[in-house]
């Protein structure tokens, strides 16, 4: 069955072991799991995560950020060395609280954009490629898989679409690694979103929904029958987390070009999601029966 989570960026950032009340809000509101991103692991624990979930009877989901020093196709070493031992932690972390996987872009550092020849986005490609492949054999042993997120044109150069996304999922050739998909960068970068959807089934592990806008999900124009119509046609039966973000956090603001409120407040944007995401997976559940 379905659950609906609500990610931590529309609660706070960086999420630390301060924001506990969260983890009652998140569940006060209804929802089913709370996502959680490790921004700055020293803010955070997974035995804290893990007890603040018990507490509240939430699930918990895992998910990555990725900046300059966790750019796993980078030509320096050293960096894709942080990306690792970065994407290690999560995997610690999510093991510990139940997490079935980590998520996120995690193949570059994001806001980074080029133009390439493209026998050196290869190159960029095999550097990601390897980077993850290690790190994939590591959650393995743990019992967590990596769902790797496309991001729109504006936040990466590298995997935009779910084909480019299911491109590297094949170069890294484990069977413990898939996608995350987001609508809202679907709907900037793929021509049909239903058609992609079913055309990587048996890849997708993990569903953040966000409008087109980054408000709540069903207050603009992305084509919600035809997202969530694909997702009853796969059968998937994962998780799916309301993204969006806080407008007054710089950092972020900045890495995903957020410059103003895109809802009334943040709570009233997390209660209107869970209301649209629950409606529209109900509404196909009961054409399923």
């Amino acid at each position: 069955m379905t659950t609906v989570g609500l990610s931590s960026f529309v609660l706070a950032s960086p999420f630390s072991s301060h924001d506990a009340e969260s983890f009652d809000l998140v569940r006060d509101m209804g929802y089913d799991l709370i996502e959680v991103c490790i921004e700055d692991p020293s803010l955070i624990s997974a035995d804290w995560i893990a007890r603040q979930a018990e507490r509240t009877q939430l699930r918990v989901s895992i998910c990555g950020a990725f900046g300059f020093d966790r750019d796993a196709s980078s030509p320096d070493q050293s960096r894709r060395d942080l990306a690792t031992d970065y994407l290690r932690l999560c995997i610690d972390i999510a093991a510990e609280v139940g997490s079935p996987h980590v998520a996120g872009p995690m193949y570059a550092e994001t806001g980074r954009t080029q133009l390439l020849p493209e026998a050196e986005r290869a190159k960029q490609r095999l550097r990601a490629a390897e980077t993850l492949r290690g790190v994939a054999d590591y959650g393995a042993e743990k019992g967590v898989r990596l769902a790797i997120e496309p991001l729109n044109r504006f936040e990466t150069d590298l995997i935009n679409t779910l084909d480019q996304a299911a491109e590297l999922c094949a170069l890294i050739d484990r069977p413990n690694v898939g996608i995350m998909i987001d609508s809202f960068h679907m709907n900037i970068e793929e021509k049909k979103l239903g058609d992609a959807i079913r055309r990587h089934r048996e890849l997708i592990f993990h569903v953040q929904a966000s409008e087109n806008d980054r408000g709540a999900p069903g207050s603009g124009h992305i084509d919600w029958e035809e997202f969530f119509s694909a997702l009853h046609d796969i059968e998937y039966e994962g998780a799916v987390v309301v993204e969006s973000f806080l407008p007054t956090v710089d950092s972020i603001a900045r890495a995903v070009s957020l410059w103003r409120p895109v809802a009334d407040s943040m709570d009233q944007l997390a209660r209107d999601g869970l209301s649209f995401v629950t409606s529209q997976l109900a509404l196909r559940k009961g054409r399923r029966t």
